[in-house]
């Protein structure tokens, strides 16, 4: 699978720009950038997969709208080039997925495995983020 911004093969016209992957999305994300909303996502639900950690809490209804979404990689998973790319495809991932199977009012953080995250194939990637989602909300297998 293709991220949705992937030109078509033999339709590359460089004057047209492809669509932004937000365009189809129903629910905009926004990005966690302060150290406590990635704390207090820390502290609440987790799930584990073989190529990513998926922390997810549910926010008090006075906080901010829509879903939240946060990335880290540790030095674990390897030098800065590493960790910038399994960063990425963490970010492609839940720009594929949370908007349609994540849940408004709720902050994800996702975390990179070491030498796993930049490696793994990325229908791997998106369906170990898909099995997370279903586990975290409590929807079984």
């Amino acid at each position: 699978m293709t991220p949705p911004e992937a030109p078509e093969v033999g339709k590359n016209h460089p004057r047209e720009k492809p669509p932004a992957a937000s365009v189809c999305a129903p629910v905009s994300l926004t990005v966690l950038k302060n150290r406590p909303d990635f704390l207090r996502a820390a502290r609440a639900r987790r799930q584990s997969t073989s190529s990513m950690m998926v922390q997810a809490r549910k926010r008090a209804p006075d906080e901010a709208s829509g879903i939240r979404v946060g990335f880290t990689c540790s030095k674990k998973v390897g030098n800065a080039v590493a960790r910038n790319r399994a960063k990425r495809r963490l970010r492609e991932a839940a720009r594929a997925i949370l908007p349609t199977q994540g849940q408004g009012g709720w902050d994800y953080v996702l975390i990179g495995r070491a030498e796993i995250t930049g490696a793994c194939h990325y229908d791997s990637l998106l369906n170990d983020l898909r099995y997370a989602l279903r586990k975290i909300h409590g929807m079984g297998k």
